[in-house]
Order: structure tokens, then C-alpha cells, then sequence
């Protein structure tokens, strides 16, 4: 369930995963590549994020799924 934080709306890892299909190692690895340029952090240290970080995750997401459905490994010779 999201927070409000000063007005402003903060989801936890599992639920970002959640809505962006994704699995909790792979919003890591996207997170140690640079996806996301600031994290916020609760008082436990753990990582939350703005509605404006979902939506360049999910946006992520949809970018890989086209990617997979447009790269046929038949269509590159293989």
C-alpha cells in the first residue's frame, strides 16, 4: 500500500514490482545499471519510490517486453 510522505505518494519495492510485472532481482540489477538517478529512503534504509519512478520503471518494462517480442532469434540468423 502506497505512503504519503509530505504530500506526496512513496510505493516499497514489492509493490512497484508488483504493478510493473517485474521480479524484485530484476528491479535491482536495473537500479545498480542507473535506472533511477535518486532513490528516497525511509528511516529503515529501505528504498521507496515516487510515482514518477514507477512510471520510468514500467515504462522499462514495457521497453523489454516490445524488445523480446521484436528480437526473434530466427529473424537474426541463429
Amino acid at each position: 500500500m502506497p505512503r504519503e510522505i509530505d504530500g506526496k505518494r512513496y510505493y516499497e519495492s514489492t509493490e512497484v514490482c508488483k504493478k510493473a510485472g517485474i521480479s524484485r532481482p530484476t528491479l535491482f540489477r536495473w537500479l545498480k545499471r542507473g535506472l533511477l538517478i535518486k532513490l528516497h529512503r525511509d528511516r529503515r534504509g529501505w528504498r521507496l519510490f515516487t510515482e514518477e519512478d514507477l512510471n520510468k520503471i514500467q515504462a522499462e518494462a514495457t521497453r523489454i517486453e516490445i524488445d523480446h517480442v521484436l528480437v526473434n532469434p530466427r529473424d537474426k540468423g541463429v
